[in-house]
């Protein structure tokens, strides 16, 4: 076996004492195997995968068990055999490419550092090989890739150079904790598509971390679930996915969407909420060349009916979110506006009132030196609301009254984002833009987030602008779909219609990078 982990156990120690975050938990990984790691979060598998790197926390404490690689105990390894080991025997792709590379530093010089640690190459021996990784990785001009930052290249690019720098020194065994989570469907296939590659190349062994079921099922040949700490169940996909044994399996699996378990009625008719006309949103600085500036979004028309559900989909890139920045006020656009028929001249208080936005990372959105009360307090101030609706609006979105002395660190990633949806429903609005808004949950939270859109929808008949790359999520929820590409509207059909309907070339590329459902 190339990884063996035996009755491992691991505790925090934090000021209310140790808090065991892995029980008992046996794994093993042959050559040429990859095994998926799947659940909810803090269920311990980002920790697992720390531990197999020993690269834990200081207040971490191991108290039993064994992990091996290729026979070798781990535990048992100081500072400086740890150091040879890490990036030569085993390698690490994290959830976040941005956050992995170093920006003060070119590709090339990141990829080089790792060749010439660990393969003894000199400088230019390691520039040449680091260009061949790049090319191996199916990066275009790799010779110029290795010469930029890390802010001068997409997402998927900057995964591809962390793949690549993984797979450098041919590893045993390359640990990957949520590496698609941050990219849209179809840079995530081709990436996904790029690591089948590579395995069949190398023979690595692989330990695949997501909380995407269906991306797991893609990937692995065998799939343990991971609950509150504890292997709960370990089976090959096709037989965990289509029969499992036990009941927090059979509740992921129940919360994965599926596109024919529609959770809307038929779309609803009538005129437009929200009209858009020939929205063009360019970045940059203005001034007299303002117009010779690539258009993130060029000439998109489109509207939101009241009530209605609008899927807008698309990879990174297309203008989604620039399109969504447009609506609320946030960039700059050429184009016209209409609300309820009625030209919008100036984003004036009622018209933000009336178009509210919850964004996808409720971290960067929630200002950290503010309780959850001050908070809903800002809103329901602005827009002549009553501080005493605080509780109210908590019930509404399933967090408990006394949330509201708590403090963003103190809350998990899904109730950030009720808190965030929360604040949004504080202004009574008529039309709630999503952004991603689920990207980062786990299969479970995504679900009851979902649950508690269309909940709030019922009771309050607000429209939703639904921003996702997730096709299954969004056939499953919305009553239309708009599809973005480079810019542009390319497609806009019925939810219901898409598996048959004639779609522009793009629309069925998305549909076919799309993970196949499971459940």
């Amino acid at each position: 076996m190339i990884l063996q982990i035996d009755d491992y156990s691991l505790d925090y120690a934090t000021r209310a004492g140790p808090r065991r975050v892995l029980d008992g938990v046996s794994l093993s990984i042959a050559a040429g195997e990859v095994l998926g790691l799947v659940g909810e979060s803090g269920s311990g598998k980002t920790s697992l995968a720390w531990a197999i790197m020993r690269a834990l926390p200081g207040n971490a404490r191991e108290s039993g068990g064994a992990i091996r690689l290729a026979g070798q105990d781990l535990r048992g390894l100081g500072g400086a055999a740890l150091r040879a080991i890490r990036g030569k025997r085993i390698g690490m792709v994290f959830q976040d490419p941005a956050t992995s590379l170093n920006p003060t530093l070119t590709l090339g010089r990141q990829l080089t550092e790792v060749l010439e640690r660990h393969q003894g190459l000199s400088r230019a021996d390691a520039w040449r090989a680091g260009t061949c990784l790049l090319a191996r990785v199916e990066l275009r001009d790799p010779a110029a890739m290795m010469r930029r930052y890390p802010h001068e290249v997409s997402g998927g690019e900057k995964q591809r150079v962390v793949i690549a720098t993984a797979f450098a020194c041919r590893p045993e065994l390359i640990l990957f904790d949520e590496p698609t989570t941050a990219l849209d469907v179809i840079t995530g296939a081709r990436i996904l598509d790029l690591f089948a590659r590579l395995r069949r190349e190398t023979g690595v062994a692989g330990l695949y971390i997501s909380h995407d079921l269906s991306l797991v099922a893609r990937v692995a040949d065998r799939v343990a679930v991971l609950e509150q700490g504890r292997i709960v169940e370990e089976a090959p996909p096709a037989r965990l996915f289509t029969a499992p044994r036990d009941a927090y399996t059979r509740r992921l699996i129940t919360a994965v969407p599926h596109p024919d378990r529609r959770l809307v009625e038929d779309a609803p008719g009538g005129a437009a909420l929200l009209d858009l006309r020939g929205i063009t949103v360019r970045y940059g600085r203005a001034g007299l060349f303002a117009r010779r500036r690539p258009a993130a979004v060029r000439g998109v028309s489109l509207e939101v009916r009241a009530g209605e559900i609008l899927g807008l989909v698309g990879e990174s890139g297309s203008g989604k979110s620039s399109i969504a920045r447009a609506a609320t006020g946030l960039a700059a656009f050429q184009g016209s506006l209409a609300l309820d028929g009625r030209p919008v001249a100036a984003m004036d208080r009622a018209y933000r009132r009336a178009v509210q936005i919850v964004f996808q990372h409720p971290d960067s959105s929630l200002n950290p030196r503010h309780s959850v009360a001050q908070l809903l307090a800002r809103p329901l101030r602005l827009y002549g609301g009553d501080l005493a609706e605080i509780p109210r609006l908590l019930e509404q979105v399933r967090l408990p009254a006394d949330y509201a002395r708590r403090y963003p660190h103190q809350l998990s990633g899904g109730e950030k984002q009720r808190v965030a949806i929360a604040r949004a429903f504080a202004a009574r609005p008529r039309l709630v833009i999503c952004d991603e808004i689920t990207a980062a949950l786990d299969v479970s939270v995504q679900a009851a987030v979902i649950e508690l859109l269309l909940e709030l929808r019922r009771a309050h008949g607000t429209a939703y602008l639904f921003i996702t790359h997730d096709l299954n999520l969004v056939r499953q929820i919305v009553h239309r779909i708009a599809v973005m590409r480079a810019g542009e509207l390319v497609d806009l059909l019925p939810a219901a219609a898409l598996p048959t309907a004639r779609t522009h070339p793009y629309t069925r590329e998305l549909m076919d990078a799309c993970p196949a459902p499971i459940g």
